[in-house]
């Protein structure tokens, strides 16, 4: 997997994704979103992968974005920007670890990576303390947006807690792998959660969908 936003910025996929972040933005217009949760329905969804390109395109717009990996049980994003899995999340949730001194700068001007460090025993039970609430509070006061990558949200209730937490949700959904019944039990537990469903994103579809769609 690579980030197709920085090694191929002129093909049809990186665009797709710089018109999701067009996309977002009048999602977002009437009500602002700072704290924005990328989930899927299931493991079969890259994601990892599209929250990582989402927040290139973001931070390549002049805006400080801070992409958080709270995939507390499957971290990848260290991985997708070649970055140090740790100290990180786990750690300021379990251990009381300076925020500050985990955040990792990249080498995208503007993006800040918040990675999931060690893999944690209760990872459901950090996610939902007030220690989580406080470092998402601290984090929207110091970017113009906040990702959070999450667990799927049929596989763990993390996606759920966050989203509850959040300003809005995106669901990534992936052309071939999604089945349409994964897809509406995912949105039906997000609803539950008092989410705000800001739209599906479908990976891999035909050419002329430029490999995204929003809505």
């Amino acid at each position: 997997m690579n980030l197709v936003t920085l090694t191929h910025p002129q093909s049809a996929a990186a665009e797709a994704y710089r018109t999701l972040r067009t996309n977002l933005y009048f999602a977002t217009l009437d009500a602002p979103a700072k704290i924005v949760v990328i989930t899927s329905p299931s493991v079969a969804e890259d994601k990892s992968l599209a929250a990582a390109n989402l927040a290139v395109v973001l931070a390549q717009a002049e805006q400080q974005i801070v992409l958080v990996d709270a995939d507390l049980r499957r971290p990848s994003l260290h991985t997708l920007l070649g970055a140090q899995n740790g100290p990180g999340l786990a750690e300021v949730l379990a251990e009381g670890a300076d925020l500050q001194s985990v955040l990792q700068h990249t080498s995208v001007p503007g993006l800040t990576l918040l990675p999931s460090g060690r893999i944690p025993d209760n990872p459901s039970d950090l996610l939902n303390s007030s220690r989580m609430k406080a470092i998402l509070a601290a984090l929207r006061s110091q970017a113009d947006l906040v990702l959070l990558d999450t667990p799927p949200a049929l596989v763990a209730s993390d996606a759920a807690i966050l989203a509850s937490q959040s300003d809005g949700v995106v669901l990534i959904l992936t052309a071939g792998r999604t089945r349409r019944e994964q897809a509406q039990a995912a949105k039906d537990a997000l609803v539950r959660a008092h989410a705000r469903l800001l739209g599906a994103v479908m990976l891999n579809g035909p050419k002329h969908s430029r490999a995204l769609r929003y809505g």
